[in-house]
């Protein structure tokens, strides 16, 4: 989903501690079990498109342990048991397993926990940015940072290094991500891309600044993705689409919290009466009902220098560091515009849609998945990974589960759920 979160260290302030809270890699084909059935649908050669939840990114990287988990994976290991063929992901080698690097969980000490960056090891020489070169079948499709719109323009494939690996040197800056996903000869797909077309604009506390956080147009949203649909369908082939999450039903919007802000400000200086943030209509003072990035507890600006940050309204926090209540209702707005045009588009070609939407606000609230309990806390809700947008591999199980719900009511299959105990939430430090 995401402009990808940067990697860096950083500790979670004491105010946040009380809010805290295989893959599926190229399997050969088995014989269907009796009592299973691929019914009306066809899972020979499966093709996984989208972004970075596709990818497996996680824990604010892209990297091997990650990409094992990742939910088209899974997904493909079940759709094996009725007829799916291998499936292939442009794993990163064993000996760079860190990938882009990534964030670990390296303390917990009374609730407050501490996260170290894991250096990446899979870049070429000579680059920080750009990753060793991947070649061959592939059939995860999926790039973390893609949107709807990106989709469509050629210069982003050599502006994207996790797109940017997947290419030849020809392709790169010439290839667009629509065209890359066509001619796999597939027979049946995934479509799980449209997050970055409003979370990247979120994630930037509702602040443009490039074409990785702008607000797609929603017009040309509905335009664009019809263009994705038509293209994987073109031979009849069937699949199933996933909805546009809520952007504010992950952790990295619900665990700095305005409320907690304050409180430890009292503690220091019981005369602080507010928090106070920059909006595009002014200076107010915050409310519950503006939502405060997870990145700021990290920054280190709150309460400091001659006039307090975010204390005074004559130094309020910055607007990129707030998705502000009128921000919050803009982009609620635009997604479900998004998730309509999603929905009547898929409906028009008699696919199976993912509901993730309304899935992932109810683990927002709170839910019971095969004995588990199963939240949006950050670290302890078991859903969300350390960069508090991404998955675990148990919230990865969880949303195959969902994509095989829908696929088995639309197809009249019977894909076999998956046993989500056996993937793990956040990885906790050794005692």
């Amino acid at each position: 989903m995401v402009g990808e979160i940067n990697m860096k260290k950083y500790i979670l302030n004491s105010f946040i501690a009380a809010t805290i809270l295989f893959a599926a890699s190229c399997k050969p084909e088995i014989e269907t079990p009796a009592g299973t059935s691929a019914g009306q649908a066809n899972f020979s050669k499966y093709i996984a498109v989208g972004n970075s939840l596709t990818a497996g990114f996680a824990d604010g990287g892209l990297y091997l342990d990650g990409q094992k988990v990742a939910y088209p994976n899974l997904l493909a290991a079940q759709m094996s048991t009725v007829g799916g063929g291998a499936f292939t992901s442009p794993f990163f080698a064993d000996a760079q397993a860190n990938g882009s690097g990534y964030l670990n969980l390296s303390a917990l000490v009374n609730g407050s926990p501490t996260l170290t960056p894991v250096a990446g090891n899979a870049f070429r020489q000579g680059s920080s940015v750009f990753l060793t070169k991947y070649s061959g079948e592939v059939q995860n499709l999926g790039i973390p940072g893609m949107r709807v719109d990106l989709a469509f323009a050629a210069p982003y494939s050599a502006a994207n290094p996790y797109f940017e690996r997947l290419l030849t040197d020809t392709q790169v800056g010439t290839t667009t991500y629509f065209q890359f996903i066509q001619g796999r000869n597939h027979s049946f797909f995934s479509l799980w891309l449209g997050n970055n077309d409003a979370l990247g604009w979120a994630t930037n506390g509702g602040v443009t600044s490039d074409a990785t956080n702008v607000l797609t147009d929603k017009a040309t949203f509905s335009m664009l993705y019809s263009n994705l649909i038509n293209a994987l369908t073109a031979g009849g082939q069937k699949g199933v689409v996933g909805t546009i999450p809520d952007v504010t039903a992950v952790p990295y919007f619900n665990t700095v919290t305005v409320s907690a802000l304050l409180a430890a400000a009292k503690a220091i200086n019981p005369a602080a009466v507010a928090v106070f943030i920059q909006t595009g209509a002014g200076v107010r003072a915050a409310t519950s009902e503006d939502l405060i990035r997870l990145p700021f507890q990290s920054a280190g600006l709150f309460g400091t220098g001659a006039i307090p940050y975010g204390l005074d309204p004559r130094n309020p926090i910055a607007n990129n560091w707030v998705l502000d209540k009128d921000e919050i209702i803009r982009v609620k707005d635009y997604v479900n515009s998004y998730n309509s045009s999603i929905k009547s588009l898929a409906n028009s070609k008699g696919l199976a849609v993912a509901d993730t939407y309304t899935y992932l606000n109810m683990v927002k609230a709170g839910i019971a998945i095969q004995g588990i309990n199963i939240n949006s806390a950050f670290i302890t809700g078991g859903a969300f990974s350390l960069d508090g947008v991404h998955l675990t591999p148990r919230g990865n199980a969880v949303i195959a589960n969902v994509f095989i719900d829908a696929i088995n009511s639309k197809y009249s299959s019977t894909i076999p759920t998956i046993d989500i105990t056996k993937y793990r939430g956040v990885k906790f430090p050794d005692k």
